[in-house]
C-alpha cells in the first residue's frame, strides 16, 4: 500500500502547504481585524456608557457599574475606551493586532506572559506624534478647519513637515 506521502512530489506537498500558509495568513488578518473593530467598538459603547452612567448617577458610580456589568477588567476597558477615542476611524490602524495598535498609539498593555517585563516607556516623538494626531483629529480643532484656520496650521507645522519629510524621503 502507497501512502499519500509516498504519492505525491515534493513540489505538490510544498504547493499544498504554501496554499494553506496563505489561507491561514490570510484568515489570521481577517481575525486580527475583527478583534480590533470589536475593541474599538466595545470602546466606543464604553464612552457612551460612562457618560450615561456619571450624568444618571454621578462619577463615583462608574467604577461600580463597569465591575457589576463588564466582564473584562477595568484596564481593558480603559484601553478600549482610550483606542475609541484616540482613532476616529478603526481602519487607521487595521491590519495590526491590539497589542501593536495600543502601543503605536501610545495606550499601555500589560506584559504578554507573567515574568515577561514590561515594555518601556515609548519614546518621546512617538507619544509627540501621537499627541499631534490626536489634536489635529479633535472635533475642536476640526470646527476650526476654516481656511484661514488651515492656512495658519500649515504655516505653523511647515518646519516640522520639512524635517520629518527629509526623514522620509532618504
Amino acid at each position: 500500500m502507497n501512502s499519500t506521502a509516498e504519492t505525491t512530489s515534493p513540489a505538490d506537498q510544498i504547493n499544498r502547504l504554501h496554499a494553506e500558509a496563505v489561507k491561514l495568513a490570510a484568515a489570521s488578518r481577517q481575525s486580527l481585524d475583527a478583534a480590533l473593530m470589536a475593541a474599538w467598538h466595545a470602546g466606543a459603547l464604553l464612552i457612551a456608557e460612562k457618560q450615561r452612567v456619571r450624568r444618571k448617577m454621578g462619577a463615583g458610580a462608574w467604577l461600580i457599574w463597569l465591575e457589576s456589568n463588564f466582564r473584562g477588567t477595568p484596564r481593558t476597558a480603559q484601553r478600549y475606551m482610550r483606542l475609541a477615542r484616540s482613532v476616529a476611524d478603526p481602519g487607521f490602524v487595521q491590519g495590526l493586532s491590539l497589542r501593536q495598535a495600543y502601543e503605536r498609539l501610545g495606550i499601555a498593555t500589560e506584559p504578554k506572559r507573567r515574568g515577561q517585563a514590561a515594555p518601556g516607556r515609548l519614546a518621546p516623538h512617538v507619544s509627540l506624534a501621537t499627541r499631534l494626531a490626536r489634536t489635529l483629529r479633535s472635533p475642536k480643532v476640526c470646527a476650526l478647519m476654516t481656511p484661514e484656520h488651515k492656512a495658519a496650521y500649515q504655516s505653523d507645522l511647515r518646519a516640522l513637515y520639512d524635517r520629518l519629510r527629509a526623514l522620509f524621503e532618504n
